[in-house]
């Protein structure tokens, strides 16, 4: 059994993975190197390679903790709960994510349009899991005539597209609203809007 880290080794992996979730969220994984992660990090390389042995090893450690916190609200939606109120929290949920966590956002998308190489295996084991058993819980209130008929993965393809969008096209965003606007108060009364008659029953 590993022995526990000490403070001081916690601290510096912590100064690491955010370091490069600043690199790898900018340059994505293949512009990404040890020595702008070490640098960002203030840390000598040989001191990084200490707690990681590899670009890859950080690069995998930060995509585990990120699909766990992009997978969490997704499990919040309760089936004993009002329909539509479990979706429009999931939404608001989601774009709190993008809002809170813009860079994150940014390495799961690089990383997807890569192909997915590091995250390929999770992606079809829990997250596609999770998805079905969510898909199952939207199918139940359709059948119960709830909430209308649509295909319960493709609304929250739908949901994922159109939220992480504001993290991840955050300058065009911002660009073509001009000052003034408040992108996500702005979305989630769009969004509201939008999914509220699309599941009117």
């Amino acid at each position: 059994m590993p022995r526990p880290k000490t403070r001081i080794q916690q601290k510096n992996s912590e100064t690491i993975l955010e370091a490069a979730l600043e690199v790898f969220s900018a340059q994505g994984f293949r512009g990404a190197t040890l020595d702008q992660i070490a640098e960002v990090a203030g840390l000598s390389k040989p001191n990084l390679l200490y707690y990681f042995p590899s670009k890859e090893a950080i690069h995998q450690a930060l995509l585990t903790a990120l699909l766990d916190t992009w997978l969490d609200p997704l499990r919040e939606i309760n089936p004993m709960g009002d329909p539509v109120a479990e979706i429009m929290g999931y939404m608001r949920r989601k774009l709190e994510l993008s809002r809170d966590f813009p860079r994150e956002s940014r390495l799961f998308a690089n990383e997807i349009l890569q192909g997915a190489p590091r995250m390929r295996a999770a992606i079809e084991g829990d997250m596609k899991a999770l998805v079905a058993a969510k898909a199952g819980v939207l199918h139940g209130w359709m059948d119960q005539g709830r909430i209308a008929r649509v295909d319960p993965v493709h609304l929250l393809f739908s949901i994922w597209a159109l939220t992480q969008h504001y993290a991840d096209f955050d300058v065009q965003v911002r660009a073509v609203l001009g000052d003034g606007h408040d992108p996500y108060a702005e979305a989630e009364a769009f969004l509201k809007t939008l999914y509220r008659k699309l599941l009117a029953p």
